[in-house]
């Protein structure tokens, strides 16, 4: 058995199927860890509109979710209007690197994340891919919008082709991820999920050696380094797991599972 104080938990390809299925075992490992008193924070690319339904969902109400990669931090509260209070934002200029993709990329779609709504979009993204209300705007309009969070998806191109563009263009002034499908996840220089949860983790007074994390994506590299016990899940890319300290199974066998009857408060 791991302790654990504080737990950060990635949603999309950890705790939840792409199908959008959450087990009832995890629900359950999670209520188990909250009653005993764990701070469990949910560390999402999820905007805050939809990674706090899937805090409730776990049964969650109170506590701190970490969205958009590390730009958006919320407290969940259900008295709040919409059941959280965002607390911090950090936003980037994206025209530059919208302006310099562009050239690489005409025709790729364009999404701004507009904070507690949804996103403005420049086209119609594949559906079911984004979450919330979406607005159409013009390329122009989207890179003159400060932004905590940048989406860039190329339905025609793949991960390869976008790793390749961003070696060409250079993304010195934002951080990147490059997702499973050529979807890239563009936020601030220097935020990420592991810089979100050090603040929380210091606001809290949790010692840095009761820290665990479960993830899969390239965005969760550096919350992966940043936990003390950092676990990947078995169908993550070579990247993801080489960052991790283990690795546990995948999605389609709930891998999270496991790690979660392994930690006690």
């Amino acid at each position: 058995m791991t302790r654990v104080d504080l737990l950060a938990l990635d949603v999309d390809g950890t705790l939840m199927t792409y199908d959008g299925v959450i087990s009832a075992g995890v629900v359950e490992q999670v209520g188990r860890l909250r009653d005993a008193g764990v701070h469990i924070v949910l560390a999402t690319g999820r905007g805050v509109h939809s990674a706090v339904p899937v805090a409730n969902e776990l049964g969650l109400d109170d506590g701190w979710v970490v969205c958009s990669n590390g730009a958006v931090t919320a407290r969940i509260d259900p008295a709040a209007e919409h059941g959280y209070e965002v607390t911090r934002t950090v936003t980037f200029d994206p025209g530059p690197a919208l302006r310099a993709i562009v050239m690489e990329l005409p025709d790729a779609l364009y999404a701004v994340e507009d904070l507690g709504v949804g996103f403005r979009v420049s086209g119609d993204f594949p559906e079911g891919e984004l979450s919330g209300e979406l607005e159409r705007v013009s390329f122009d309009v989207l890179a003159d919008t400060p932004a905590t969070r940048v989406i860039i998806r190329a339905p025609n191109s793949s991960p390869d082709d976008f790793h390749a563009v961003v070696a060409r263009v250079g993304l010195h002034e934002v951080e990147y991820a490059v997702g499973w499908s050529a979807w890239l996840d563009l936020t601030p220089g220097g935020v990420s999920k592991a810089s979100a949860l050090e603040e929380i983790r210091r606001d809290l007074g949790v010692e840095p050696h009761a820290t665990v994390a479960i993830g899969d994506g390239s965005n969760d590299v550096q919350m992966l380094r940043w936990a003390a016990r950092g676990v990947a899940m078995g169908h993550a890319p070579e990247a993801t797991r080489l960052a991790a300290d283990e690795v546990t199974g995948g999605i389609e066998d709930d891998g999270a599972l496991a790690v979660l009857r392994g930690l006690r408060a």
